[in-house]
């Protein structure tokens, strides 16, 4: 009610002068802090930090800056700019978030509903948290689900509603509402809950409510839409020191979460939206209400990397409060396949920033948001952002290097496996389903998921043997081990690759 007469600043600033807070920072503060931030942008593109980034800097209603640097691929010359589509990896939490916004604005659900009002068929392990758990509980990562729950069954093919079918069988990794557990199909099933509300599929709900309303043209949460746009940045790693675009990767079952694609021209118009508060060029779009119910802190998320100040976490945002006492929302994204990407706004000062990268591991759209903020408030930078943020990310790129790292040297001298016989047959638990083991003395392999993907295995020692298996974050080398029973012929068989969600064991299946 108190924002109905409002006729000048947004209800967010409106509230922030209230209590005393900082006053919105003016246009030229950030209009000058532009031709230092290019210069970083550009410098990190040539200097091979990134091979290709995209910028969009908005103040207010207004988009100062959108610009691309460097290549789309390393395979070619392809530039970069305003209009190429980049895999937005984790910053598509925070658009999603936005779409809920919207179907709560419209009436059709609220941040406060029960997820199995929406999803009655929806469970999981524990009965209390199956029914009282809501959809902000799931886009605040308190649900009680792990990192990578139904993130193992992607990479093998499931499609979203065979996951999230399959949560069911997962103890949960925390207690509901307790500790903050970052998850993406957890933040899958609340964008679910929202859009069965409005009666419309996730990527039609994004379309419909934001992408459409803002002529967000080029971008889409549907990954065949952005393999079929020409203008489009390839994911890279870093492989002997050079930028490789080898991999490719589709995020359509945890899409909510990770799987949109935009553009800097495009995420100019969000930004408008959100720095608005629901409003574009005076026009509402979405209710102010909503969308700020997603920007209170709704639990705690740890130390930040650098400051180790404290953070939080809403419904699809981080949330940080500076020393300076400004409150900040920001989301990073990150494909270890290749994608790294960054929003951050103030929304008290008026402005914010959007950067997106095609390559992984790297810091650069973290030091360039780092670096804005220095030049808009302090004047001049406090510190050399980027190669802090680079240095940061080294170790995260080390430990997935490191994860297979029992299986990289077998044992000297080898203990033979049994004959093939001993290891054949089809082996299964509730989660992962069934999966097989075929072939001959010498050339054994596994068939795992809905399409029965085969992977070579190869002998490590007595009755362990590896297996390569293409996931994200990236396990190179991962072991199956058979446990065998009194017939001489394995009764169990334990997969490392399902062991982070507690699901390793199967046990063998006796033909009918």
């Amino acid at each position: 009610a108190a924002a109905a007469g409002l006729s000048g600043p947004t209800v967010a600033r409106a509230h922030a002068q209230e209590v005393g807070a900082h006053r919105p920072v003016d246009r030229a503060a950030v209009e000058a802090a532009l031709p230092r931030l290019l210069e970083l942008a550009e410098g990190a593109a040539a200097s091979g930090d990134v091979p290709g980034l995209a910028l969009a800097v908005v103040h207010g209603d207004d988009v100062l800056l959108t610009a691309g640097f460097g290549v789309r691929s390393t395979d070619g010359d392809a530039p970069v700019d305003a209009d190429t589509v980049f895999q937005l990896a984790s910053v598509s939490k925070p658009v999603g978030s936005t779409v809920v916004s919207a179907i709560v604005g419209r009436g059709d659900a609220a941040w406060t509903d029960q997820a199995t009002a929406h999803l009655p068929g929806f469970q999981l392990a524990d009965r209390w948290a199956t029914r009282e758990l809501m959809i902000g509980d799931y886009y605040a990562h308190r649900s009680g689900l792990g990192g990578d729950v139904g993130g193992d069954l992607e990479r093998v093919g499931y499609d979203r509603d065979a996951i999230i079918e399959r949560l069911r069988y997962l103890k949960l990794a925390t207690s509901p509402r307790s500790t903050y557990a970052y998850s993406n199909m957890g933040l899958t099933v609340g964008a679910l809950a929202a859009a069965a509300a409005a009666g419309m599929t996730w990527e039609d709900a994004s379309a419909r409510l934001l992408y459409e309303p803002l002529g967000m043209t080029h971008s889409s949460s549907r990954y065949a839409d952005f393999v079929a746009q020409p203008n489009r940045a390839a994911l890279h790693v870093r492989i002997d020191g050079a930028w490789d675009p080898k991999l490719t990767y589709s995020a359509d079952p945890g899409s909510p979460a990770g799987g949109a694609s935009s553009t800097a021209n495009d995420m100019a118009q969000w930004m408008r939206l959100l720095l608005g508060d629901g409003r574009v060029g005076g026009r509402e779009v979405i209710p102010a209400e909503p969308l700020l119910e997603a920007r209170k802190p709704r639990i705690y998320s740890g130390p930040g990397p650098l400051t180790h100040a404290p953070t939080f976490y809403g419904y699809g945002w981080g949330i940080e409060y500076r020393d300076d006492g400004r409150m900040a929302l920001r989301h990073a994204g990150a494909f270890s396949l290749g994608a790294r990407t960054m929003v951050g706004l103030l929304p008290e000062e008026g402005f914010g920033l959007v950067a997106l990268s095609n390559a992984f591991p790297t810091g650069v759209p973290d030091g360039l948001l780092a670096s804005l903020y220095d030049l808009v408030l302090v004047g001049e930078l406090t510190r050399d952002w980027i190669a802090d943020w680079n240095a940061a990310y080294e170790p995260v790129a080390q430990a997935l290097g490191a994860i297979g790292e029992p299986y990289e040297s077998a044992p000297a001298a080898p203990t033979p496996p049994l004959p093939a016989a001993a290891y054949l047959g089809t082996y299964a638990n509730d989660y992962a389903g069934p999966v097989e083991i075929v072939g001959q003395d010498g050339a054994l392999a596994i068939r795992l998921g809905p399409e029965r993907r085969e992977f070579a295995l190869t002998h490590f020692n007595h009755d362990t043997f590896t297996l390569g298996v293409d996931k994200e974050p990236p396990v190179w080398v991962t072991g199956a081990t058979f446990v065998l029973g009194p017939d001489g012929r394995a009764a169990w068989l334990r997969l490392d690759y399902f062991a982070e969600n507690g699901q390793a064991m199967f046990e063998r299946q006796e033909e009918s």
